[in-house]
């Protein structure tokens, strides 16, 4: 049997023998809204949450917070709309700034804004490509976990503050999109640092939101920070909208995550002995930083001793240099384990703490673009995409006849739960 799943820009076709029993794990597939411009249009119109238009009295300035590169533009893109209604509310070019949140990424370049702006808003408007070690911060204290919030100055001092963002799956905060692309995304190092660290604890995990330490922080820091609205989009695989939400950042996750969750949850009733899994392409396989989310919701449906296949192209490497001199420096995926469980955390190296948890437990095969002595460099096996039939053929030989096989080709967006 053939099957085709996302490989960066392209696509991989993988045979399994016809021998195994194999199932197409997918989100729920949806239609399209008929008409996504007037959906977006309606909902800037008619904010959820009880926040009223009136915020924009004595408003001078507008800042809106924006996802980088890492994530799918939904189309159509709903920040073309965003600032045609601010446009409508007579609000200058000049009054607004769009923020890119770049969190602990390595911040866009000039060159690289195409992609995820159309350039005559580039043209139009100020873009501010955050950096969370040299951008000017904010000091708004400490949150109730006592961790430190610094947040983008210039952000901070806006009038009127919007973020902008797809809801889906995340594979430790819950779920991703509403206040996240400002809290985490213009927030400072050490900010993140503190809010990641958390990721340790039990009900840091996908699908958890009112109940998850790291999501309900970065809603306080969303709210000490003053963020009013919140835009959020659901999209399918091909980045179309499936529905918009528009209002109070709580509100717009609280209509949202229901949605979510029957979209995107899938239940099995058995781990596998092997996943073959995509991340989903570009841009969710753009580095090994983005794809290890994918591997995530891989594992959690993967038995004890099994196989997760990641094909991720990963053009731009691992993605974190201080991920990479981390990982060549442990001594094994065990002594990662230990460091992190003696008290030690770092944005970067937090990545390889996740592929331990996964590869102590699993085999982990890596397809990608990456040259196959840095994926060693980083304990992991590798593989190329011209191999990939060789490598699932020399898997399947190991399993028994009765073996349990998923295919998972939107990984990232796969909710996936193994039922109890």
């Amino acid at each position: 049997m053939l099957y085709t799943l996302p490989y960066g820009h392209d696509q991989i076709t993988v045979h399994v023998p016809d021998t195994f029993q194999v199932d197409l794990l997918t989100p729920q597939v949806c239609d399209p809204l008929p008409d996504p411009n007037e959906a977006i249009f309606t909902a800037l119109g008619n904010p959820v949450g009880g926040i009223g238009q009136d915020l924009i009295k004595n408003t001078q300035t507008v800042g809106i917070a924006i996802n980088d590169k890492t994530r799918p533009v939904p189309k159509p893109n709903p920040i073309v709309h965003l600032l045609n209604h601010l446009e409508s509310l007579r609000f200058a070019p000049d009054q607004v700034t769009l923020f890119i949140g770049s969190g602990t990424h390595t911040p866009m370049t000039p060159d690289e804004l195409p992609q995820i702006l159309d350039p005559s808003i580039i043209e139009r408007y100020r873009v501010h490509v955050h950096d969370c070690d040299r951008s000017p911060m904010a000091d708004l204290g400490k949150s109730s976990d006592g961790n430190p919030i610094h947040i983008n100055a210039d952000f901070y001092n806006c009038d009127l503050k919007f973020s902008v963002g797809n809801i889906e799956p995340h594979h430790f905060m819950g779920f991703s999109g509403g206040i996240k692309t400002a809290a985490i995304g213009l927030a400072g190092r050490a900010t993140i640092d503190a809010n990641h660290a958390g990721l340790t604890h039990p009900y840091a995990r996908t699908g958890e939101y009112n109940i998850n330490p790291l999501r309900q922080e970065i809603e306080e820091i969303g709210r000490k920070a003053g963020v009013q609205f919140s835009l959020g989009t659901i999209l399918d695989e091909h980045k179309r909208v499936l529905k918009v939400f528009f209002g109070s950042p709580l509100a717009v996750m609280d209509a949202a995550i229901p949605l979510v969750r029957q979209y995107f949850g899938v239940e099995v009733s058995a781990p596998y002995d092997l996943v073959i899994a995509s991340p989903g392409g570009a841009p969710k396989d753009i580095n090994l930083y983005q794809s290890q989310k994918g591997l995530t919701h891989a594992a959690r449906i993967t038995r004890d001793g099994g196989w997760v296949v990641l094909l991720a192209a990963c053009p731009e490497g691992s993605g974190s240099a201080s991920y990479e001199g981390y990982i060549r420096n442990a001594d094994s995926h065990q002594a990662v384990i230990d460091h992190f469980q003696s008290g030690f955390f770092q944005v970067g190296p937090h990545k390889a703490f996740q592929i331990a948890r996964e590869a102590l437990r699993i085999n982990i095969v890596l397809v990608s673009e990456i040259p196959p002595k840095t994926v060693k460099a980083w304990k992991l096996t590798p593989s190329k995409p011209e191999l990939i039939n060789d490598l699932t053929l020399r898997i399947t030989n190991q399993l028994s006849a009765d073996a349990r096989i998923a295919i998972l080709p939107a990984a990232t967006r796969t909710m996936t739960e193994v039922k109890k």
